[in-house]
């Protein structure tokens, strides 16, 4: 009898430990990430060295336990969201994969035409169509068009940009057909699609979330490893770490500098999520300078939150707010030099 029931206790508790540690709840965790060195990252061909460092920030993101959820619920700067908030409706694991890669490959190629335009080196653009990331349910795309696919012209015409596609799309009425030509898995398509009116723009559309296809060829050559770190929040400080490779003057002036936001190919930076968790991680990484996404003064911005943060947790880092690529730029030829770099 007791061997027994000392065997029922031990089922009961491995099961409840796979039941708190293991299974899934339809909600995902995140948390502050890591600031990671960027010239660990990018490799300019004979660029040149720097004294201090910049850093991308990243948020740590979970599917959520019993017990990771709990936890979060006591430990500051762990957020429980709601599965929604993250993931496309019905996306699976690899979409959601796929979307991420696709984001950060648009962000490396923008940092690379705004940081080699301006630095005056050789840069070669090359608009190859779009990516469709998502289609959105009930509207004509989504029973033609999948994630992946790649759109290179429509009604015949062929665009340099997502703008410029946008544009042409929105500027039709609704119940215009228009002619889509895609490729997928090295076929090409070609569908009729009617124009409708988006609900969550209330703009006409077609119905997809999308970003650039494009080639960038650069003189010098460069090499960006970013692994399995995706989305597209790392664009300014690619941006900042590849003009200072390829630049004389070493803009870090000894300092460690962080920081966030998107970029695209105009030099603008716009705002991403989790930015309370990318300030801890910084400040926890020893970064004296952060860069956070201005959004033009607006109440509740990237960059409110971030000063916010910055003072709940005490830290000497200082917060700096930008627009643009050209912002951050100004504010570090003004930096005085570290004094013990």
């Amino acid at each position: 009898m007791n061997k027994k029931r000392t065997l029922l206790i031990t089922l009961f508790i491995t099961l409840s430990f796979i039941i708190i540690n293991f299974f899934p709840l339809p909600y995902y965790v995140t948390s502050p990430g890591m600031a990671k060195e960027l010239d660990d990252v990018i490799k300019v061909e004979n660029g040149y060295t720097e004294t201090g460092d910049f850093m991308l920030t990243t948020v740590s993101i979970g599917k959520a336990t019993i017990f990771s959820f709990l936890f979060a619920k006591l430990k500051d700067y762990y957020e429980v969201e709601p599965k929604e908030a993250i993931r496309y409706e019905d996306e699976t694991d690899e979409e959601y994969h796929v979307r991420q890669l696709y984001l950060m490959e648009s962000s490396k190629e923008n940092a690379l035409q705004v940081a080699f335009e301006k630095a005056g080196k050789s840069v070669e653009v090359t608009y190859n169509g779009i990516y469709v990331l998502r289609t959105l349910e009930g509207t004509p795309a989504a029973s033609i068009l999948r994630p992946g696919d790649r759109i290179v012209a429509i009604d015949g015409h062929s665009f340099q940009s997502t703008e410029e596609f946008t544009t042409y799309v929105q500027q039709k009425d609704v119940g215009d057909v228009c002619v889509i030509t895609f490729i997928r898995e090295g076929e090409k398509l070609t569908k009729e699609l009617t124009i409708q009116l988006i609900p969550t723009i209330q703009k006409p559309g077609i119905g997809i979330t999308l970003v650039d296809d494009k080639t960038v060829i650069t003189d010098p050559k460069v090499t960006i490893d970013t692994d399995q770190i995706g989305g597209p929040s790392a664009g300014l400080m690619f941006s900042l770490e590849l003009y200072n490779q390829l630049t004389e003057d070493d803009l870090t002036k000894g300092y460690l500098i962080a920081g966030t936001g998107t970029i695209n190919e105009k030099g603008e930076v716009g705002p991403i999520g989790g930015i309370d968790q990318k300030v801890v991680a910084a400040h926890k990484a020893g970064a004296e300078i952060f860069f956070a996404p201005r959004e033009g003064g607006k109440k509740g911005s990237n960059y409110e939150v971030a000063k916010e943060t910055a003072k709940d947790i005490d830290t000497n880092m200082k917060i700096v707010p930008v627009d643009t690529f050209e912002e951050a730029l100004t504010y570090l030829k003004h930096l005085k030099p570290k004094k013990d770099s």
